[in-house]
């Protein structure tokens, strides 16, 4: 039985094996003990990165890679937390290291790290409002700023028939979102 297997079997998650790399999925009530049963069973004392992934309908995936450099084994773990109310416990306890790594996820995607000690904003200024890695942020420079590229047929003034403007990947449909334009506010409903 690997490394990864072993701590499968004490925390009761599953192991898949992908690129050459073991991940350990775990249940996020057992995030905690397999962070600690990484380090303290297998020898995984170097805590390299923790980040998420927002798979959308499905919740966030949260990632930590962990090392043992005796004896060159490397474990993802990974757990799921749902989209409404994201909430995990927190690895500083045992990896002092994820301290910031927490604190980027909390500001990127909105996941609260309970038992965090210092859970604050770390790269956005203040008052910025919204979680930008989440797939659902609305990339406002995109919708205030002209999509660069070619010119549209019909924008040149050579009386070439126009096509449907498409709209760049990211901008919602503005009568949906974002300022009305003149056409809009005037049109008849």
């Amino acid at each position: 039985m690997n490394a990864a297997e072993r701590l499968a079997e004490l925390t009761g998650g599953s192991v898949t094996v992908a690129f050459g790399q073991s991940h350990v999925d775990v249940h996020s009530g057992q995030w905690v003990a397999a962070a600690t049963a990484a380090r303290d069973r297998l020898g995984c004392g170097f805590f390299d990165w923790l980040s998420g992934v927002d798979e959308e309908s499905a919740g966030f995936v949260i990632v930590a890679h962990v090392y043992s450099v005796a004896d060159r084994l490397r474990l993802l773990l990974r757990t799921r937390v749902p989209r409404e109310e994201p909430r995990l416990a927190s690895l500083v306890g045992v990896y002092a290291g994820a301290a910031w790594h927490e604190r980027e996820t909390y500001e990127m995607f909105g996941v609260v790290f309970e038992g965090h000690p210092d859970l604050r904003p770390l790269l956005l200024p203040d008052g910025f409002e919204g979680h930008p890695l989440r797939k659902d942020f609305v990339l406002a420079a995109r919708v205030a700023k002209a999509w660069p590229g070619a010119t549209e047929p019909g924008e040149t003034g050579q009386g070439a028939p126009s096509r449907r403007r498409l709209r760049p990947p990211g901008v919602p449909d503005p009568a949906r979102w974002g300022p009305k334009s003149s056409s809009q506010e005037h049109s008849p409903e």
